[in-house]
């Protein structure tokens, strides 16, 4: 049996839609876009993502030597459509042992990667943008400035704006963040048509899943 969504914000259970209400409903924050049970790494969960998301469906292309894609997870359902995207990749750090990164593309208000990242609010917070930015990455041939916000000791967590939309990357151990700013990450939407890539999987990342995040 399917399990049932949940809060993209907390990974709480919801109250699902009823003859009151068609929306998704949290206890602590109130009516949210559902986060649907994490996809296992495969090309049907990437064809079925990237088919029906109305935001990028973001992965590091080419991946980091000796990378994986671990997994995919989507917020949305059938009213509102998929309207955050989550890619999962794995592999070797340079100093810590394994390392994953989540890269999220979202509409604001969502609040699913700051849900990631450990914050209280939707989005990075007033004024995190204020300052010089902290590392770039190139989004389909364009730069995007990324700025470092303070998030949950454990994660280095890097956020900026791409296509309309809120991008976060992500990254479990902290110190494993110089993929961010010491490497030429370079982005693509899996839901571009005109690219044909052999996209390696790997063993699931148990980051996706929301309270074991």
């Amino acid at each position: 049996m399917r399990a049932a969504p949940i809060c993209p914000r907390c990974f709480g259970p919801l109250r699902p839609p009823s003859a009151w209400s068609s929306a998704w409903r949290c206890g602590p924050h109130g009516d949210v876009l559902p986060l649907q049970p994490p996809r296992h790494p495969s090309s049907a969960a990437v064809e079925a993502i990237s088919r029906n998301a109305l935001v990028p469906v973001w992965l590091p292309w080419p991946l980091p030597q000796g990378w994986l894609v671990t997994g995919l997870a989507e917020a949305g359902d059938g009213r509102s459509g998929i309207r955050a995207t989550v890619v999962a990749v794995s592999g070797p750090s340079l100093t810590h042992g394994p390392a994953d990164m989540l890269i999220i593309a979202e509409e604001p208000g969502v609040g699913l990667g700051a849900g990631f990242a450990g914050l209280e609010g939707t989005d990075p917070g007033a004024g995190f943008d204020e300052g010089p930015y902290h590392a770039k990455i190139d989004v389909k041939g364009h730069p995007a400035a990324l700025w470092c916000v303070d998030a949950a000791p454990d994660r280095a967590v890097y956020v900026g704006e791409a296509l309309g939309n809120w991008l976060w990357v992500v990254v479990w151990p902290a110190e494993a963040g110089y993929l961010i700013t010491l490497t030429d990450l370079s982005l693509r939407d899996l839901r571009d048509q005109d690219q044909a890539l052999d996209l390696p999987f790997g063993a699931f990342s148990p980051r996706l899943g929301g309270e074991d995040a």
